[in-house]
Formats: structure tokens, sequence, C-alpha cells
């Protein structure tokens, strides 16, 4: 039996509380699906890391949209990575999805791994594609410093599935 599809008002919580809550929710895309075991938090205000710290831009604007969707860029022309956007609509406020168990340990090995780029840039993750469902909640949380930044590093919204 499938679990429960995450519906729009689970998204429209503060981020930092999206990015706990979405430890241990199945993550599916294709076919494939995995517990989603490491997040980053992204706050809207105060957050100089923030891709929409300085306000809506044409690459922001679906940060500052409905929450539950995707937020899907290119990083250093590298690599892809996916965010869902957390907050009620007008705030920002986005969760990087950096590990999925069984599929990729960081968020450029996730997004190869899966086919991910920018043309699902905005998705909504209530209806797909892309998806993300209940799941086992981790026993112990793990909270550290993002790493890959240089502005606002020493923030605490690095969350990591200890089990």
């Amino acid at each position: 039996m499938t679990s429960e599809l995450l519906q729009r008002e689970f998204y429209s919580a503060p981020a930092i509380a999206v990015a706990r809550a979405l430890l241990g929710c199945v993550f599916e895309y294709k076919g494939l699906g995995g517990r989603i075991v490491e997040v980053e938090a992204y706050l809207g205000e105060g957050d100089e890391a923030a891709h929409s710290f300085r306000g809506i831009t044409p690459r922001t604007r679906v940060i500052f949209g409905p929450p539950g969707h995707a937020y899907v860029y290119l990083n250093y022309g590298i690599h892809y990575c996916l965010n869902v956007v957390a907050e009620p609509e007008g705030r920002a406020g986005c969760v990087l999805i950096r590990s999925v168990e069984g599929i990729g340990d960081g968020p450029g090995k996730l997004t190869r791994a899966l086919g991910i780029t920018s043309e699902l840039n905005g998705c909504d993750l209530t209806r797909g594609p892309l998806t993300i469902r209940k799941g086992r909640p981790p026993l112990q949380i793990v909270v550290t410093p993002r790493i890959g930044i240089r502005k606002s590093a020493d923030l605490p919204l690095r969350f990591l599935a200890k089990d």
C-alpha cells in the first residue's frame, strides 16, 4: 500500500519546520523513490545564501509562489539542485533535498541519477510528476550548519536522519 501524498498545507509551514518534517518522507520520480535523509533549509529573511534574499526575480518567482512546488536550478553551471518551496504564498523559503536513500547522496548526484533538470522548475509536488509521500520519521535528527556555501554558512539549517 502506498503512503499518502503530502498536500499543500504540509508545505505552507516555515521552511525549518518543513525541512525537519521532510526527513523520512518518500520522494518519487519516474517510478524511483526513496526516503529523504538529508535536507537544508533556506530562509527568505536574514539568509544571504538564499536565492530569494534579494527579492523576486524571474529566477526566484517560484519561491515566492504557492508552497509545494519544485524550485530547480543549475548550480555553478554543473549540476541541478532540487528544492521544495515552503512558507505561505508571498513569503520566501525553500528546502534543498540533499540526499535520498538509495538514489543519491548529494544534491547533484540525486538530480543526475533521476534526470531532474530545470524543465521541472515549478512542478506541483502535490500532483506530480515529482511527488513526496508520508514516510517513517527518523529516530533522531542531527542538525549542523549548511555546507557548500559561503554566506550565512554558520546557520544550523542542515538536517540529517541519524537512522
